[in-house]
């Protein structure tokens, strides 16, 4: 038994031609297969199509009112069983202007949109970490302050004769209706008679901008700060664009920044790291005293917790790492150089005082023993 149309599309059978096209638009949007997940949704939007096809023609609704769905098959005004051409159009701007965020209209609207624009911007660590408000200087587009940015000589514009505004004109060729972008006003439904001697009708000239940007405190190598409307002026009157500025950190000859913490190499004399002592270390805002133990070798790192960066994102502040690197000292004299020799002989043989030479050359032989060397 054939499908009732009106309860196909979930209608009473008064339901006015605006009730059925919206009952159909939503169906459409629903049960599209481009769009449903639904396993019967190929199925659904046919007998979608075939109801709403039949109901919204008058003289089929009146056939399908007194004699059933027999009465209408095979009547021409279109494809049987589907919607017309111009219908199906509309509902595609429909689905995917929800989807994507406009429809053609909007489309239209958003293409007279200034360009965004992009901008490098570069910093201190110091400065990235702290905050600090930067003047910068924008080559841009602005607006035309002669025309107000419309393009017109006037400052007003008319409405386009071939579309009547709508932006949209619509083609027909038998059955089949074709709705695009007006040729005449691309699509904004003004046109301007007498066009700016300035910008010669774009509404938009050359200029460059000076711009005060606030940079947060702990931003940080690749982030970006958004300045709305700040971008190329739109043409005849469109929104500007957005800026964006990138961030970009100088090296620093001190610290490293990895996330929130800060690297910093500390070379220590030898007898510091054998008998051990305290060093003063820098941080971004002071110093601080690092205390060194007795027998530390090179490469040990130390964490000094708070003393790193505090991130845009967060409040806890990273730790500063110090990395100690001994220094072997150079330019000895003749008699320093006794006493190291003298140091190094009262060590002895099979000496346990260089823990990393000896696990070192463990190492060795078992890989020479493995290679039969």
């Amino acid at each position: 038994m054939a499908a009732d149309y009106y309860e196909v599309l979930g209608v009473s059978k008064n339901a006015s031609a605006d009730e059925l096209k919206k009952a159909y638009r939503r169906l459409a949007r629903k049960y599209h297969p481009d769009v449903s997940q639904e396993a019967d949704a190929e199925d659904r939007f046919k007998e979608v199509q075939k109801a709403y096809e039949v109901l919204k023609d008058d003289q089929k609704r009146a056939a399908y009112d007194r004699f059933g769905p027999e009465a209408v098959n095979g009547m021409g005004g279109g494809a049987q069983g589907g919607a017309g051409f111009g219908d199906i159009n509309d509902i595609f701007g429909d689905i995917f202007g929800d989807i994507f965020g406009g429809g053609r209209r909007r489309q239209s609207q958003r293409s007279r949109r200034g360009q965004d624009l992009r901008y490098t911007l570069e910093l201190d660590l110091e400065e990235a970490v702290n905050g600090i408000d930067k003047e910068i200087r924008i080559p841009t587009v602005g607006r035309c302050t002669t025309c107000d940015g419309t393009g017109s000589k006037s400052g007003k514009l008319e409405v386009c004769s071939t579309c009547g505004g709508q932006g949209q004109v619509r083609m027909q060729q038998g059955i089949f209706s074709v709705q695009q972008t007006c040729p005449t006003c691309g699509g904004s439904g003004k046109v301007i008679k007498d066009p700016c001697d300035v910008c010669h009708g774009s509404g938009q000239v050359r200029e460059t901008r000076t711009l005060q940007v606030k940079i947060p405190p702990g931003v940080d190598e690749g982030d970006r700060i958004r300045l709305t409307g700040e971008g190329a002026a739109g043409a005849q009157g469109g929104h500007a664009g957005d800026l964006y500025v990138d961030i970009q950190v100088r090296p620093h000859p001190l610290f490293q920044r990895q996330g929130d913490d800060l690297y910093c190499e500390v070379p220590i004399p030898i007898t510091t790291a054998a008998l051990g002592g305290q060093f003063k270390v820098p941080t971004l805002d002071s110093s601080v005293m690092l205390k060194i133990p007795a027998e530390t070798q090179s490469g040990k790192l130390f964490r000094l917790r708070g003393k790193g960066v505090q991130s845009v994102r967060s409040r806890s502040a990273g730790d500063l790492l110090c990395r100690v690197a001994v220094e072997t000292p150079i330019n000895l004299t003749r008699d320093q150089k006794d006493l190291l020799r003298r140091f190094q002989e009262s060590f002895g043989e099979g000496s346990d005082h260089n823990p990393q030479s000896s696990g070192w050359a463990d190492k060795v032989r078992s890989f020479f023993d493995r290679m039969g060397l």
